[in-house]
C-alpha cells in the first residue's frame, strides 16, 4: 500500500513538472528516470518534439524543392520483361533508343538505361529527360506517334513484355545534375514512398545530408515524383562495385551529423526499396 502511495507521488510530482517546466529543461530530469543501459539516443522522442519544424508554405512544394534554372522533366519507366525475352528486349532498345536521343528532331535525351541486377528480375529501367517541361514531353510523344520505325519497336516490344509502369518526375534543386559518365560502374536506385504531406520536410533534411554523401562523386541524381505514384522520391548512385558501395555507406556514418539526419527522415518513410541496375552499353550512364 506504501509503495502504490509512493509510486502516485512520483508521477504527480513528474506531471505537475511537465505542466510548469519550460521544455529544454525537462531533458536533464527526465535523463535520470530511464533506465542507467539506455543508449543516449533513446530520449531523442522528446528532442524531436522540439526540433525547428518546416513553415507553412503557400505554394507547391515542385515549386520549392525543383530547380530553377531548367524546367526539364523526367520520365522513369519500369518494364517486367518476360525472362526468356529480355536478351531480344535489350537489343531493340539499343537499336532504337539511341537514335532518338541523338536526333534534335526530338526536345528530350536519354539519361540512363539499365537492367535490373539485384531487386526485381527482368526487369529494365529507362530515365529519360525532356527539355522545356511538359510541352516538350507533349512534342516527343506526337512526333513519336508518326514515327513508324518506333511505332513497329513498341509492337515487337509489346510482346515481350509483362507489365510497365512509369513516372514524370522534378529534379531536387540541391542534388547533382545528372550527366554522362564513364565506366564500367553499377548504380543503385533508392526509392522511397513517403508519407503524404512530407516532402518538404524531406526536401529540407536531404538539402544538409547530401554533403556527406558527395565526396566520392557517387550521387548521380534525386528526383521526386509529379505523376504516377505520389510522394515517390528516387535516388540514383554509381559505384564501382557492390563492395565500394558498402565501404562508401559505412564511411558516412562515421562523419558529425549524418545519424542525426537519418533519424529525422526514417519517419517519414513508409516504404523503401533498393534496386542494383547494370547499364546497358548504350546507356549514357556507363
Amino acid at each position: 500500500m506504501a509503495a502504490r502511495v509512493l509510486q502516485a507521488r512520483g508521477a504527480a510530482w513528474v506531471g505537475g513538472l511537465l505542466r510548469r517546466a519550460p521544455p529544454c529543461s525537462l531533458l536533464p530530469v527526465l535523463r535520470r528516470f530511464t533506465s542507467s543501459n539506455s543508449r543516449p539516443r533513446e530520449d531523442s522522442w522528446l528532442k524531436s518534439l522540439f526540433v525547428r519544424k518546416v513553415d507553412p508554405r503557400k505554394d507547391a512544394h515542385s515549386n520549392l524543392l525543383a530547380k530553377k534554372e531548367t524546367s526539364s522533366l523526367y520520365k522513369l519507366q519500369f518494364h517486367n520483361v518476360k525472362p526468356e525475352c529480355l536478351e531480344a528486349y535489350n537489343k531493340i532498345c539499343q537499336e532504337v533508343l539511341p537514335k532518338i536521343h541523338e536526333d534534335k528532331h526530338y526536345p528530350c535525351t536519354l539519361v540512363g538505361t539499365w537492367n535490373t541486377w539485384y531487386g526485381e528480375q527482368d526487369q529494365a529501367v529507362h530515365l529519360w529527360r525532356y527539355e522545356g517541361g511538359y510541352p516538350a514531353l507533349t512534342e516527343v510523344m506526337n512526333k513519336l506517334r508518326e514515327n513508324q520505325a518506333f511505332v513497329e519497336f513498341r509492337k515487337a516490344r509489346s510482346n515481350m513484355l509483362l507489365s510497365r509502369k512509369n513516372q514524370l518526375l522534378l529534379e531536387f534543386s540541391f542534388w547533382n545534375e545528372p550527366v554522362p559518365r564513364s565506366g564500367p560502374n553499377i548504380y543503385e536506385l533508392r526509392s522511397y514512398q513517403l508519407r503524404p504531406g512530407t516532402m518538404i520536410e524531406w526536401g529540407n533534411y536531404w538539402a544538409r545530408a547530401i554533403r556527406f554523401r558527395q565526396d566520392g562523386n557517387e550521387a548521380v541524381g534525386g528526383f521526386f515524383s509529379q505523376i504516377g505514384q505520389l510522394y515517390m522520391v528516387h535516388h540514383l548512385w554509381a559505384y564501382k562495385d557492390l563492395q565500394t558501395r558498402e565501404d562508401i555507406r559505412n564511411a558516412a556514418w562515421h562523419k558529425h551529423g549524418w545519424e542525426e539526419l537519418v533519424y529525422y527522415t526514417v519517419p517519414l518513410i513508409q516504404e523503401m526499396e533498393s534496386r542494383i541496375m547494370i547499364p546497358l552499353k548504350t546507356s549514357p550512364l556507363q
